[in-house]
């Protein structure tokens, strides 16, 4: 496998009035493509803002990010911008739905800012949801709109899928159907999955578990994922 991601000696501080905060530390971190890696760690580790970082939504203070043979880190923001619409796709703890489009509004939007688009109503019935089409946001569970969210990741036809606690507003029930429903769409369409999560039963099914603690990477290993009906959540 080929590595698609590469922190070097990565810092990122920010001015809380007269002190600096440093919420990552010199960071090396090599991640391969096609995996399910899970960056583990406490509240305030530095998981988002690793997370962060890798997704264009912010800068470095020092070091190279390299994403796809891509250094992000000297990016402008107009740089940035064209990064995110290509390259990464966000599932977020909070579904970021837009209330007044319909379910297959919201998926097809991405049509207008990725060039190489998937078919918003394949990705819907890909994630189980294609006679809900028509309805709107309010009108689904937790677990359905999380899907929507997934389908409309996918449907950008990015490299890397990042997702921030995506479980974390769900029950454990649903939250295991959510993340077979993510797992059977990034093996399906070759995507690599980065979950952000302090859930260490998330961290058994995935292929590369990095532990993060006070901004710095503590460890990163292989290992063979557990399938997500073994785990007992």
């Amino acid at each position: 496998m080929n590595n698609i991601v590469e922190f070097r000696n990565v810092s990122r501080i920010y001015k809380v009035g007269d002190h600096e905060q440093k919420a990552l530390d010199r960071v090396d971190l090599t991640l391969q493509s096609g995996r399910m890696i899970v960056i583990l760690g406490p509240s305030g580790a530095g998981k988002s803002t690793l997370l962060n970082l890798l997704g264009g939504l912010d800068s470095p203070t020092s070091g190279t990010i390299t994403v796809d043979g891509q250094d992000i880190s000297k990016f402008s923001g107009d740089e940035l911008a064209r990064y995110r619409a290509s390259k990464v796709g966000f599932v977020f703890q909070s579904y970021n739905l837009i209330p007044t489009l319909t379910v297959r509004e919201n998926v097809a939007l991405v049509s207008e800012i990725s060039k190489d688009h998937l078919d918003p109503d394949k990705m819907l019935s890909d994630v189980g949801l294609s006679d809900h089409g028509r309805k709107f946001p309010s009108e689904l569970s937790g677990g359905e709109q999380q899907r929507v969210s997934i389908a409309r990741a996918l449907a950008k036809n990015p490299q890397i899928l990042l997702c921030d606690e995506p479980t974390g507003a769900l029950d454990s029930e649903t939250g295991v159907m959510v993340l077979k429903v993510l797992l059977g769409m990034a093996r399906q369409y070759g995507k690599t999955i980065i979950i952000v999560t302090h859930n260490q039963n998330i961290a058994r099914i995935a292929d590369t578990v990095v532990r993060v603690k006070n901004g710095r990477i503590k460890s990163a290993e292989d290992q063979t994922p557990v399938p997500v009906d073994e785990v007992d959540w």
